[in-house]
């Protein structure tokens, strides 16, 4: 096996593509390996860092007729984009999403979806096996129980696949507080999805801006 490790391993947002796959009411239905609201948390924050650093984001669904429609906490981050509605199970099967990734030239690919052992880990498998750089978001992912999350997680890794959880992939792609415009945007997004960091950054801004009394 190679090791993935050393500065280069790391995800930059210029060579980052993320792929989010079928966040939709159906697959949610049936979600037990996490809290289904902490699953709709952690993929909006994940967009929206996404957004944040210009990282190329493909949406796509399977049979949206039948399975409804992408979260709509996802599409609103990106106003107007096509949501890709396949058949494949797999997504990497799908030529339409293949050709979307390929477009972007980048090869950090970034995959998170309902559910893990299914419609995250056949494109995850299948990429890694072509060559892709492949990690997996596993909290804005989840599985139809504890245990299928976890043996997809430990049969990505088996071939190859990284696996972060969202506010590390943003916290890798923001690097140095030193870039002030990211860290503006990614301020707001921690403030809104990452819960008690989030709290605390307000509390932090509200002793600030309060004054000493005399």
């Amino acid at each position: 096996m190679t090791f993935r490790n050393g500065l280069a391993s790391l995800l930059r947002p210029e060579d980052s593509v993320l792929v989010l796959i079928d966040h939709q009411p159906y697959q949610l239905a049936n979600v037990n390996s996490h809290e289904p609201q902490m699953v709709i948390n952690n993929t909006a924050g994940l967009a929206k860092a996404a957004k944040a650093f210009g990282v190329p984001t493909i949406l796509t669904t399977v049979i949206a007729e039948r399975g409804g429609l992408l979260f709509p906490q996802i599409t609103e981050v990106f106003p107007g984009q096509e949501v890709i509605d396949r058949t494949f199970i797999n997504t990497w099967e799908d030529r339409k999403v293949v050709d979307a990734v390929k477009a972007t030239g980048r090869k950090q690919l970034i995959i998170a979806g309902l559910w893990t052992e299914i419609c995250v880990a056949m494109p995850a498998i299948q990429a890694r096996g072509e060559g892709w750089d492949v990690t997996v978001v596993t909290d804005a992912s989840g599985a139809v129980s504890v245990e299928a999350h976890q043996v997809a997680i430990q049969r990505m890794i088996a071939g190859g696949v990284n696996m972060m959880t969202w506010l590390a992939v943003a916290a890798e792609w923001q690097r140095d507080w030193a870039r002030i415009d990211q860290a503006v945007a990614l301020t707001k997004v921690i403030t809104e999805h990452a819960g008690g960091s989030g709290i605390a950054y307000l509390w932090e801004q509200q002793l600030l801006n309060t004054p000493v009394p005399r």
